[in-house]
């Protein structure tokens, strides 16, 4: 048995919270709703703890939002009721807000996706169009539920990758740290030094005490200089030629993570859509808006276009040749079979199992190679030091 924090409403609207026992997550909602509460969060204590520190975003206050809209639909509350409930117990002012901006416009007579509609930052259009797609079908609780699952997936999926890169980020920041300081504080007395002696230096360390020099007059130069750089870097990747090479670029040096992110993004984006009713050619426009290489959407564009012929997707997708084999065969074994969602969001699980030991392998191999390279750096300028040390000496090296 495992202790469980929940957060929960009765009908009324009136927020519970406490702890409960169970076997795990699924064990607790039951227990709970037995008690005839409806349950809106469930989590260990220590994983209570850690969100407390986890900062505040609009993406997370979106998992929230459907998590507990959809929890409420589920237990039979009318939607006016529900988002009349959430605006009163989100943590977010912001939230706060939008969803009394929502409540009125559905009061008003809008429907629920035009209300969403009108806050494009926190409701992206895939989640709109899920919404409108779930209103058409009248299976609005259904789609909320597939929209909770699409987010804490995608979640999970970027906390892996974010923290995978921790320490390679760590280790390079307190590594350059270590190499500017050695070249603008330490090697400096070391000059004043070779400088008195006034004998000839090795031509290693009069480069390592030249560039030394060079940052330690001219730091602010070096500073503007990789802030120009970096200025002029990121206009040139906004514009969409420098996007496309770019990201093509990216695409040979990370052919494997890429790859397989972006196959995972879109399987799971499009099958979630098409699960939740919404038609083929919208689902594809929806599902390309996901893919942030434009190589790869590019490729996608021109799937559009063979659907838009009847050519399903199978097909026009193997020509864009942008993703792997074995998802391309899942994906035509979907369309011959007449279950396109279900394969696709297998192909999306495959791919993320794939793309965690694809990260950890690129971790892996990333962090000798960083550690390589700063000790090449610091040993060159070591061995410098060394070598007009033993030339002043006349020792031989």
């Amino acid at each position: 048995m495992a202790t469980f924090s929940y957060r929960a409403t009765t009908r009324e609207g009136t927020i519970v919270e406490g702890v409960v026992d169970a076997a795990d997550e699924r064990a607790a909602v039951e227990k709970l709703r037995n008690t005839g509460v409806i349950p809106l969060k469930i989590a260990a204590p220590r994983e209570g703890i850690r969100r407390k520190f986890t900062l505040k975003s609009s993406k997370g206050d979106l998992l929230t939002f459907t998590t507990e809209l959809s929890a409420l639909l589920g237990a039979g509350l009318p939607l006016d009721r529900s988002l009349n409930i959430l605006s009163d117990i989100s943590e977010s002012k912001e939230m706060k807000g939008i969803i009394h901006s929502i409540l009125k416009s559905i009061r008003e007579g809008s429907a629920f996706s035009d209300a969403l509609l009108r806050h494009p930052r926190v409701f992206p259009k895939i989640y709109v169009n899920m919404i409108r797609a779930g209103e058409a079908g009248g299976v609005l609780d259904v789609v909320l539920d597939k929209l909770n699952e699409f987010l804490e997936t995608s979640k999970e999926l970027k906390e892996h990758i974010f923290s995978a890169m921790i320490y390679p980020t760590i280790l390079s920041a307190t590594g350059g740290i270590s190499i500017i300081i050695l070249l603008t504080y330490v090697l400096p007395k070391f000059s004043v030094i070779f400088a008195e002696l006034g004998s000839a230096l090795p031509l290693p360390t009069q480069i390592v005490l030249a560039f030394s020099n060079f940052l330690k007059t001219f730091w602010w130069g070096a500073l503007l200089l990789a802030m120009g750089a970096w200025f002029i870097l990121r206009s040139y990747v906004k514009s969409p030629a420098g996007r496309y090479k770019w990201d093509s670029f990216k695409l040979k040096l990370l052919g494997e993570v890429i790859t397989k992110i972006e196959t995972a993004r879109f399987s799971r984006t499009l099958g979630t859509l098409l699960k939740s009713g919404v038609p083929l050619l919208q689902a594809l426009n929806n599902s390309k808006d996901v893919v942030s290489n434009q190589v790869i959407a590019s490729a996608i564009d021109r799937v559009s276009k063979g659907a838009k012929e009847g050519k399903g997707i199978a097909v026009p997708l193997s020509d864009a040749g942008v993703f792997p084999p074995l998802a391309l065969s899942m994906i035509k074994v979907g369309e011959e079979t007449g279950q396109l969602d279900t394969m696709l969001m297998k192909v999306a699980s495959t791919y993320e199992k794939g793309l965690r030991l694809a990260v950890k392998r690129f971790v892996s191999f990333l962090e000798p190679a960083m550690i390589l390279g700063m000790g090449l750096i610091i040993g060159f300028i070591v061995v410098s030091m060394l070598m007009a040390i033993f030339s002043i000496t006349e020792l031989p090296f």
